[in-house]
């Protein structure tokens, strides 16, 4: 397969050489490599495999990325806007920004450098030769003429050239296909791919930039943003909706107060830029990058490596959770648990133990079943194997052909036998209804040609496997049952075993299992894959078909594995999660890497999934309240003949601190359980929209007010901040219900601190003492504060209903449209 073929018709291009200085590639010898001194030369000379891109932001990028946003540049051209008119007092909203942009980044550089131990500790490795001895090597590490060791599970971490061995491999990341690729001496490996089964040496020729995967990636960022969230999809929708519609709205009001009101260019330009503040979300996007940074530092503490921070939201909305038996049911280690002769008079246990002990004599243990079997059949052989067939997931055998001793194949009976599995079926199903799993040994009459078993098969011996369940997993399979999570066990076992092993752990409904080689077409799969929760005998490429038709279904999907027969399913669901102690492939793959490898840390890193979402929405939700207010209150003032803006800036800086700022950042970061439901923007517009439209009401009754009384200016706008600034309370309180100790000191703390600042330090913030008058006003609207929200509340559900029963009508009319005229 050409280079072209490879990416579908178009060549990729290497990017231009770095500065590196020439040198002629080696003819390196496989058993000897390089010297030290060559891979010294070839790294300082700018061969090394240095990846493209950096685990994490450097702390350049974070400064730079924390300080040039689009609204700290609204806030800027604000700020001159102010000075221009010499109005420096109402610039306290840039000590806010400028505050928040320094908690940003410190949170995010802490972040940082905790991850960068993490994923320095967790960093793949390979096995090169040099100076003659095989040594384990950081990937980063490796040079150009590196000979580099290859086996089951091992990423293939640069481009090279097979020198010795034969390999089995998939290049279905890069190219996606999915059938395994056999590759001999002189066959190319392209990185990005992984071995699935043998095992050989092989020479890196291109590395770093240059290799085939790194240029694909390199590609991709061209036109491709990163992958994000829900969550922070639905953030960057509404603040570019919101700076889309800042400068028209800006300039509106300026012309409006300044020409047609007359009210002189420094109340016109204190007046707009105090509703344009008053529309900006400043620390939302801040708070969410904060919290996500939290999440990613506390998830670390707990041995939690996250390739990619979309993953924490993302598992906290999972309702599939798709598990392996073997690592994450059972313990990794497996041991023999004894024999089952088939044919004692043909095949006695001396014959089956001598072929066994030949047979794990001449192959390599590159799995945990392989690793059992040749623990246990240790023994010394003098047979020579003329020629060895690796196992692999899609064939579910292996084979060895010996010189005088004819062929031998160990596998599972069914893929084994074939038709011929109804004479070992009533046997085999005896042990694996114990939970065990079973193998079976037979000699094979002739060679074997194109991975297929066409000769005549002689059963000798079953083969008897134990698996321990892991202590801990009951517990935590009982967790995801009572959060309504439902768990699909995904196994190359067969599925009676595999049934048995999931009702030991307390999987509910692992009674209902399927062997998946009776289902033959993606409809089959999708029937499946909603009525069983137990899958047998599944291939890799079924794995991920698997988790493809519960995606298509509407579910979201999170899949733990550790082999390679796991690599695609991981790519494709929504959160892929690797054991630590599993392959290279598999842990490059997953979006969270559990570094100690042990499943009972899955709840943990759910309910900080949980914590984040829905701390963020109930903090969202209070800058909302502002922003929605201040967005309609600005396009009626736009387009009422004389009604102007009411508020100055510096009084929406303190309500803003004190009902927003201070207490999402207290609210986010605290812990939450509760499931998340719903979407992240309706859910936060639900929350928020009452307190903001009983803040537009009230100001509103103020404007009228002080329309029908002649209040002044400076009284209106006194009456309208007291009232928003004592919604935003009432709003708090509701927001952070219910209540903890926590969250009442957090609650009383904004409150006195209200009090003092309007009470005693109104004349700082542009507030006059009120007159009986006044006063009255005040308190009657705002005795109106609760009693609107709840009737806003009220309303607003009684649309959802009207919108549901709509919905509903809508789609009985579409099915009664597609019944046939009889039915």
């Amino acid at each position: 397969m050409n280079r072209q073929q490879h990416t579908g018709g178009a060549a990729v291009q290497a990017p231009p050489p770095q500065s590196r200085r020439p040198i002629s590639p080696a003819h390196t010898d496989p058993e000897q490599g390089l010297t030290s001194a060559q891979a010294a030369e070839r790294a300082a000379a700018g061969y090394a495999n240095t990846p493209v891109e950096a685990p994490t932001k450097t702390e350049k990028q974070i400064i730079r990325d924390n300080v040039l946003t689009f609204f700290n540049l609204i806030f800027v051209v604000l700020a001159v806007c102010l000075a221009v008119v010499g109005d420096f007092r109402d610039m306290l909203f840039l000590v806010i920004a400028i505050a928040n942009t320094l908690i940003g980044i410190v949170q995010e550089i802490r972040s940082k450098h905790t991850i960068d131990k993490l994923t320095l500790l967790s960093a793949p490795k390979a096995t090169a030769v040099r100076d003659g001895r095989a040594v384990t090597l950081p990937v980063a590490k490796l040079v150009r003429d590196d000979i580099v060791v290859f086996s089951a599970g091992s990423q293939i971490p640069a481009d090279a050239v097979m020198v010795s061995g034969n390999l089995q491999v998939n290049e279905a990341l890069i190219t996606g296909e999915p059938d395994a690729i056999p590759k001999a001496a002189g066959d190319e490996l392209l990185s990005g791919s992984f071995v699935v089964a043998g095992s050989g040496r092989a020479v890196l020729t291109r590395v770093g930039a240059e290799s085939y995967a790194a240029r694909l990636t390199l590609e991709a960022k061209k036109g491709h943003a990163p992958r994000q969230s829900e969550m922070m999809r639905s953030l960057d929708k509404l603040i570019r909706v919101i700076g889309i519609a800042l400068i028209p709205m800006g300039v509106a009001l300026f012309v409006k107060q300044y020409v047609f009101l007359e009210t002189g260019i420094r109340h016109a330009m204190t007046s707009t830029v105090a509703a344009l503040i008053g529309m900006i979300p400043e620390g939302l996007y801040l708070l969410t990058s904060v919290a996500l940074a939290v999440s990613v530092l506390r998830l670390a503490r707990k041995r939690t490596l996250v390739h990619d921070m979309s993953s924490i939201e993302t598992l906290a909305r999972v309702d599939v959770l798709c598990v392996d038996k073997t690592g994450t049911i059972t313990e990794p280690g497996m041991a023999v648990a004894g024999l089952v002769p088939l044919d004692e008079e043909l095949f006695p246990v001396r014959t089956v133990e001598a072929t066994l002990n030949a047979f794990y004599a001449s192959t390599d243990a590159d799995n945990d079943t392989a690793k059992a079997l040749k623990a246990r059949f240790s023994g010394k052989s003098v047979w020579k194997a003329d020629k060895v067939i690796p196992f692999t997931s899609a064939t579910k055998w292996s084979a060895v052909t010996f010189v005088g001793h004819g062929t031998y194949v160990v596998g599972a009976p069914e893929f084994v036998m074939g038709q011929r599995y109804a004479d070992l079926q009533e046997t085999v199903e005896e042990y694996s209804a114990k939970g065990e799993r079973v193998l079976l040994l037979a000699r094979h009459e002739g060679p074997i040609t194109g991975g297929r078993l066409t000769g005549t098969l002689s059963p000798m011996t079953l083969i008897r496997i134990a698996n321990k369940i892991r202590p801990e997993a009951p517990d935590t399979f009982r967790y995801f049952a009572q959060q309504g999570v439902a768990v699909k066990v995904i196994s190359g076992d067969n599925p009676v075993t595999v049934s048995q092993v999931a009702l030991q752990a307390g999987i509910q409904g692992a009674e209902q299992y399927v062997d998946a080689a009776t289902l033959k077409s993606d409809a089959d799969i999708a029937r499946a894959v909603e009525q069983y929760t137990v899958f047998g005998r599944v291939t890799p490429s079924q794995k991920r078909k698997f988790v493809q038709a519960l995606k298509k279904a509407g579910h979201t999907v999170a899949m733990t594995g550790d082999g390679v027969n796991d690599v695609l399913a991981l790519k494709d669901a929504d959160c892929g999660i690797a054991m630590a102690s599993g392959s290279d492939a598999a842990c490059q793959a997953a979006h969270l890497v559990l570094l100690d490898s042990n499943f009972a840390s899955m709840p943990q890193v759910v309910l900080e999934g949980r914590r984040v979402i829905n701390n963020i929405q109930r903090a969202a939700s209070l800058f909302l309240v502002k922003n929605i207010f201040s967005f309609l209150l600005s396009l009626i003032t736009i387009f009422a003949t004389a009604m102007p803006y009411p508020f100055v800036p510096l009084q929406l800086s303190l309500i803003s601190a004190l009902t927003i700022g201070a207490p999402s950042f207290f609210l986010a970061l605290e812990p939450n359980r509760a499931i998340v439901k719903g979407r992240f923007l309706p859910n936060v517009l639900k929350q928020a929209c009452p307190g903001g439209l009983t803040n537009l009401f009230l100001v509103l009754g103020a404007e009228a007010f002080a329309y029908a009384f002649s209040f002044s200016t400076q009284s209106l706008s006194t009456v309208s901040a007291m009232l928003m600034a004592f919604n935003g309370l009432i709003v708090l309180f509701y927001v952070c219900r219910p209540f903890d100790w926590k969250r009442k000191v957090l609650w009383g703390a904004m409150t006195i601190s209200m009090v003092v600042c309007v009470g005693w330090f109104g004349s700082l913030f542009s507030l006059e003492p009120l007159t009986l008058q006044t006063g009255l006003v005040f308190c009657v609207l705002l005795l109106l504060a609760v009693p609107c929200q709840k009737a806003v509340l009220k309303a607003m559900e009684l649309c959802s209903l009207v919108h549901r029963a709509f919905v509903a009508r809508l789609r009985a009319r579409s099915r009664l449209k597609v019944l046939p005229e009889d039915g």
